[in-house]
């Protein structure tokens, strides 16, 4: 996803290929943490989309009250800047390693394995499943399920896996890549500098308002659920993420750069009031921030860049100096979190249904919700991890 890390310079003299290629010998515990903490933003991510923030979700009851709905879209969005790119940087930081391993012909099969399997099942079963909780519970229409299937025709819905299915397709192009450049060997890069991490996501954010120009953030491309607006820094953190793990940047990572990193993050929050300032003095549109060809996009598709490098940088430079640990819960956790992200919408569901008569505001429905959906989720994927033969996809 979107780290640019930034470390020592290595040696000029150029490695055998192989040792391009890190073999992972060594636990990198924290990445089994910052997955951990990034399926959790996920799970808490729609639950704010379910009870305040904007955004498209099963089933929503949006509260009204703006000191409960703005805090909520801050956060929303301050997560939109970088949890899904950290994602596919982790993702993309082992394929090299995987891939190197098992050989093109192996490495596919396991993929189509890990990552197919799940987008069929989630397309077919789980999600007519979820729109049926919410048609019966959430909209009232009292027929069953085989009545419902039988006038169903979103037979392709990938829902919160969108994730995967891009993650297999640019796993894929990663595999055509390595077979057409099969005798081509790259000259070992060092890890950018500060200066390098700030200028590409500058850049980041410009292409990602050309994109938005045409594509505005909402935009989604049916029906494999793509958001297109975002889809610059996943690509661009993919690139990463692979580059980072040929050349171990993350063994060179600097603590002092996160530190860094923390205060550009914090400095760059300072923009929400701004923007308020900006849209106000203005008179412009909240969709001129989000799309089209307007100034006060590029401003903002620059700023989102910036702040979602700056809390990427400073996650794994914390994560290497503190968080290099581990203990039996956060190993189980991690291990679960594939599941979690492919069965946390059922809890979600099964939890904001449950509730929906509750005669209180939904922004203390999220207070309610929220820790019992991360609670509820875990629990869950610890049980359907039990079935014999799932742990091996999942």
């Amino acid at each position: 996803m979107r780290s640019i890390n930034t470390g020592q310079n290595m040696s000029a003299q150029a490695p055998s290929p192989s040792a391009l290629i890190p073999e992972q010998s060594k636990k990198i515990l924290y990445i089994d943490n910052l997955k951990v903490l990034l399926i959790t933003l996920v799970i808490l991510h729609h639950v704010l989309n379910t009870y305040g923030a904007e955004g498209g979700w099963y089933y929503w009851q949006k509260t009204t009250h703006p000191a409960a709905s703005i805090p909520m879209v801050v956060l929303m969005t301050i997560n939109q800047s970088f949890f899904m790119g950290l994602f596919f940087f982790l993702s993309a930081y082992f394929i090299p390693s995987s891939y190197n391993k098992k050989g093109a012909v192996r490495f596919v099969k396991d993929r189509l394995l890990r990552l197919g399997l799940p987008l069929v099942f989630y397309s077919f079963i789980l999600s007519p499943v979820l729109i049926y909780l919410v048609d019966y519970f959430g909209k009232g229409h009292h027929i069953t399920f085989l009545q419902f299937l039988g006038g169903f025709h979103d037979w392709i819905n990938f829902g919160v896996l969108w994730f995967v299915a891009a993650l297999l397709l640019f796993t894929l192009l990663y595999v055509l890549w390595r077979i057409v450049s099969n005798k081509y060997q790259p000259k070992p890069l060092t890890a950018p500098s500060l200066r390098m991490i700030l200028g590409f996501a500058a850049g980041v954010g410009f292409i990602s308002f050309l994109v938005r120009i045409i594509f505005p953030i909402g935009w989604i491309l049916n029906p494999v659920g793509f958001n297109l607006a975002y889809f610059s820094q996943y690509v661009a953190l993919f690139i990463v993420g692979l580059i980072a793990a040929k050349n171990k940047w993350l063994d060179t990572f600097p603590y002092d750069t996160g530190k860094k990193f923390i205060r550009y993050a914090l400095r760059l929050l300072l923009f929400f009031p701004v923007m308020g300032i900006i849209e106000k003095l203005t008179k412009a549109p909240e969709g001129w921030f989000t799309g089209g060809l307007h100034w006060q996009q590029l401003l903002y598709a620059v700023w989102e860049q910036l702040l979602g490098f700056s809390i990427i940088v400073a996650l794994l430079a914390y994560g290497k100096k503190s968080w290099n640990k581990t203990s039996a819960l956060m190993g189980k956790l991690s291990r679960n979190a594939f599941a979690v992200y492919i069965f946390h919408p059922l809890v979600l569901l099964a939890l904001s249904l449950s509730i929906r008569n509750l005669a209180i505001d939904p922004a203390w429905k999220f207070l309610i919700v929220a820790p019992l959906a991360v609670l509820g989720s875990f629990l869950l994927a610890s049980v359907i991890t039990l079935i014999p033969g799932v742990r091996k996809i999942i």
